[in-house]
């Protein structure tokens, strides 16, 4: 299963990336929550290049990148599951919880820390919110965020199928979490129980600091409620908030090249 794993990963996710991208955009078209503020074509040609180019820095980068780590820590038998005699659901299910944990507080750590903030920031500036902003995220912050990723694995020691299938979820969730998608109210509010849903983050995505600085969950939503930052509604409502950052309520979010060499602005350092 490993070497299985390990030899089709690239294009088992790409298949699933396109497949839940193509989903939520049918849906966004059929069932939109929110106007949009910015030419769709244009920032989706942004956000998409923006994953071509951390998907080729990641890789050259991190060659062996999460599925590898798990591969070496379970040859080393480091990490706390690498330790337990558990059956490979009961790995799977622990192994997703704890790094859906520590994604959590990367997140957290990612609008607290003032070098962190100012590369994921570039995510919060798009104008509008939708499935491609679940994947628009600065090279160097993916970068980052594998790093710290590897050091987890590393430490909770999780079976090469439970990495392979957070991966998928993490992807999945984020496109499906960003999604300009209106779900009936009963829905929304029986989903969320567990699992966040595109209203809940899109409170994260206000212009209001209050709201950005919640609601930081990207697959399961306790633990926005078990650390209290979990915000029901934004104040305005969904049809009145205003997404992004307040600074840049314009066109330059949309470009590519502001885009990227955003953080490395002095003037944009705070």
């Amino acid at each position: 299963m490993a070497d299985f794993l390990t030899t089709y990963e690239t294009m088992i996710r790409l298949a699933v990336f396109i497949g839940v991208f193509v989903l939520m955009g049918a849906l966004e078209a059929l069932f939109p929550r929110k106007s949009r503020t910015q030419p769709r074509l244009k920032r989706w040609a942004t956000n998409l290049g923006i994953v071509v180019t951390y998907s080729v820095f990641v890789r050259i980068l991190f060659p062996v990148a999460a599925m590898g780590t798990a591969l070496f820590a379970a040859s080393k038998g480091w990490g706390l599951l690498n330790w337990l005699d558990l059956p490979l659901w009961a790995n799977l299910v622990i192994a997703v919880v704890l790094l859906d944990f520590a994604v959590y507080w990367q997140h957290v750590a990612s609008h607290k820390i003032p070098l962190i903030w100012v590369f994921h920031k570039m995510h919060h500036a798009d104008r509008d919110i939708d499935v491609s902003t679940g994947a628009r995220f600065h090279p160097v912050e993916i970068a980052a965020s594998m790093l710290y990723k590897m050091l987890v694995i590393l430490l909770v020691g999780p079976a090469v199928v439970a990495v392979f299938v957070f991966e998928l979820i993490l992807s999945a969730s984020a496109m499906f979490n960003h999604a300009n998608v209106k779900l009936p109210l009963g829905l929304d509010k029986a989903v969320r129980v567990l699992f966040v849903t595109p209203d809940m983050h899109r409170v994260h995505h206000s212009t209001v600091r209050k709201e950005t600085d919640s609601n930081y969950g990207f697959f399961l939503s306790l633990w926005d409620r078990i650390f209290g930052s979990y915000i029901d509604q934004p104040k305005g409502g969904h049809d009145g908030v205003t997404i992004g950052l307040t600074p840049h309520q314009n066109d330059k979010p949309s470009n590519i090249l502001w885009c990227l060499w955003h953080p490395f602005m002095k003037k944009y350092w705070r």
